[in-house]
Order: C-alpha cells, then sequence, then structure tokens
C-alpha cells in the first residue's frame, strides 16, 4: 500500500472515531437529562403523595368538630381518590398526561381551600392542636410541592433544551427522546384577585 492509501485510511479512521465520540456523548448527554427529569418527577410525586397521607388524618379531626360539614368533607375524600389514581408513568411526561395529572390534583387543592374556609366557623376546632399541626403541615408540603414543580420544570427545559437544539434534534430522533410537558400555571392564576372593602 502506498503513503497516500495510510493517510486515507488514517482520516477515515479518525472521522468515525469523532462521529462515534459525538453520537455517543450525545445520547449519553440526553440519558442523564432523561434520567433527572425522571428523578425529579418522582420528587414531584412523593410531595403529593404526602399532601395526600395528611388527608385523611385532617377529615378525621374535622369529622370530629364539624358534623354540618359532610358534603365537604366528601369532596375532599373524594377528589383524594382521584389525585391518588391519577398516575403518570415517568416515561411519558408529555403536556396531556401532565395537564390530566395537575388537574385531578388541581381539584383536590380546591376541595381542600373549600374544608379549611369552612372551618372557620369552627373556633373549638381551629383551637384544636392536632387540626392546627395538621394544617401547618399542608401548608408546608404545598410550598414543598411549589419547589419541587418549580425543579422539574427546570431539569425539563434543561433536557428540552438538548433535544431540540441542533444537532441533538437528528440525534434526539434516531434514539426516540421527545420533548417532556412542564407543569403550568392554572388558568385565570395569572390575574391578581380583585379585593373589595
Amino acid at each position: 500500500m502506498s503513503k497516500k492509501s495510510y493517510i486515507i485510511i488514517g482520516v477515515v479512521v479518525v472521522g468515525l472515531f469523532l462521529i462515534y465520540s459525538s453520537i455517543k456523548g450525545t445520547f449519553n448527554s440526553m440519558n442523564r437529562a432523561d434520567q433527572g427529569v425522571k428523578a425529579q418527577w418522582a420528587k414531584v410525586e412523593s410531595q403529593y403523595q404526602r399532601r395526600a397521607d395528611l388527608i385523611p388524618n385532617l377529615v378525621n379531626v374535622v369529622k370530629g368538630y364539624a358534623d354540618h360539614e359532610k358534603e365537604t368533607l366528601e369532596a375532599v375524600v373524594n377528589a383524594r381518590a382521584k389525585a391518588t389514581s391519577t398516575t403518570i408513568d415517568a416515561s411519558n411526561l408529555n403536556a396531556a398526561s401532565i395537564q390530566k395529572f395537575q388537574q385531578a390534583q388541581g381539584e383536590l387543592s380546591s376541595a381542600l381551600s373549600k374544608l379549611l374556609v369552612s372551618v372557620e366557623r369552627y373556633p373549638d376546632l381551629k383551637a384544636n392542636k392536632n387540626f392546627s399541626e395538621l394544617q401547618a403541615q399542608l401548608e408546608g408540603t404545598e410550598n414543598r410541592i411549589a419547589v419541587e414543580r418549580n425543579r422539574f420544570n427546570d431539569a425539563v427545559k434543561a433536557y428540552n433544551v438538548l433535544v431540540t437544539d441542533f444537532p441533538g434534534r437528528i440525534w434526539a430522533g434516531m434514539f426516540g427522546f421527545q420533548e417532556k410537558g412542564y407543569f403550568q400555571s392554572d388558568a385565570g392564576t395569572e390575574k391578581a384577585p380583585t379585593v373589595e372593602f
């Protein structure tokens, strides 16, 4: 073989190695970002589960004081059942599935808000130590949910940038990586509520 043939073979081998390295590095980056999104989703679910676990205790405490709130308590229990049965496979975090999950969780939040407003009519219940502790834990959990949802959206953003930027878009399509959905604000939350005295 001539010197020219060796040079051509060397250039081809180096070129193939560079292409392989690029594909491998891009795939590994996308895979790490995908795993990061899934791990963050698990943290979001964990906080929602924490809230769901507090609700039966809250309902039991309220039951003892507020016999007239049966309909409100049933709404909370039913919303909790719906929210805990609505789950998403971490590999299918698209906008539609997150919206469905968010809607079920929103219904539970709404039912809980109604319950907490209704107990204002029961001063003995508000003074109950167990109720106060459960209410504080729920408030803390709502804050944790907000933090984890924001972190989830940050992880999704980093992942989506990887799979939509060039040349990542090409490799993402070949390897089956697809954009993931974000948590969105509920409709109307961008407007400040009107307060009248």
